[in-house]
């Protein structure tokens, strides 16, 4: 899978005798490839990742996957704070929400798909530890945005995804709303995963949140609203959490280095 090899001098031990449970996708939000990977592999930039998918599908590795990349920042999952110390790190070339958000070249969705496939079976990754930016970093962070074929990467294997729920009118929980149908909601996205106060108060986290399970789950909307759609979309996606190791997945040639 890996096309080249360009060392990047940031990284750093995984902590806590932490091993990669996760594999989180990013875009890299820059105006074009040359950019992208001058700062993800400069020493002093502080950021870069295991992987960098190229638009014509090439793979660049940059961290060795024993390694700590720094490409989560501030973020949580399951109430861990450390992200970088569980996670692979994938950016997708992409000029991101800021220059225009093109869409995702067939060619290169499919090389992040072969990538990650890779990755779950050499570390047993359960589907719903295969996440984007915005689900570890809500409110901060938008990648790699709602254009991101993620129903794509589920019927490959990679991930979860569920049809969304039909958008109609009805009852929603919003920004001010408190009551127990607030606190199931929270609850929920928490058994999930979500960093999601669980209060029963519509706060300004808990509309950060549902944007980003909007944003992966629900991207025909987002508006931070809970209308009827995005709880039947949660709902859904919650029943699809494995209970169980996920199926072994066909075997693919290991990358370069890892």
């Amino acid at each position: 899978m890996v096309s080249d090899v360009i060392p990047s001098p940031n990284h750093g031990e995984r902590r806590d005798g932490k091993a990669a449970d996760m594999i989180i996708l990013h875009y890299t939000g820059m105006t074009d490839t040359e950019s992208a990977l001058k700062r993800l592999c400069t020493a002093g930039t502080d950021v870069s990742a295991h992987y960098i998918v190229l638009e014509d599908g090439r793979v660049v590795q940059s961290v060795q996957e024993s390694r700590r990349a720094w490409h989560a920042g501030q973020s949580i999952w399951s109430g861990d704070e450390d992200i970088n110390s569980r996670s692979i790190g994938v950016e997708i070339v992409n000029r991101g929400h800021d220059w225009g958000y093109p869409d995702f070249p067939l060619r290169q969705i499919a090389a992040v798909i072969a990538l990650c496939r890779g990755i779950i079976i050499r570390r047993n990754i359960p589907a719903h530890h295969v996440l984007g930016h915005s689900d570890v970093a809500p409110g901060r962070k938008k990648d790699p945005g709602e254009k991101f074929p993620w129903s794509a990467l589920a019927a490959s294997g990679v991930g979860v995804f569920v049809p969304p729920a039909p958008i109609v009118r009805g009852e929603t929980l919003m920004l001010g709303t408190a009551s127990d149908a607030v606190k199931a909601m929270q609850q929920q996205l928490a058994s999930y995963g979500y960093g999601v106060p669980v209060n029963g108060s519509f706060d300004a986290k808990t509309m950060e949140v549902v944007t980003a399970f909007q944003r992966h789950f629900r991207p025909e909307r987002i508006d931070g609203v809970a209308d009827q759609s995005t709880l039947a979309t949660l709902e859904a996606v919650i029943a699809r959490k494995p209970k169980t190791a996920p199926e072994p997945l066909t075997p693919l040639p290991p990358p370069a280095i890892a």
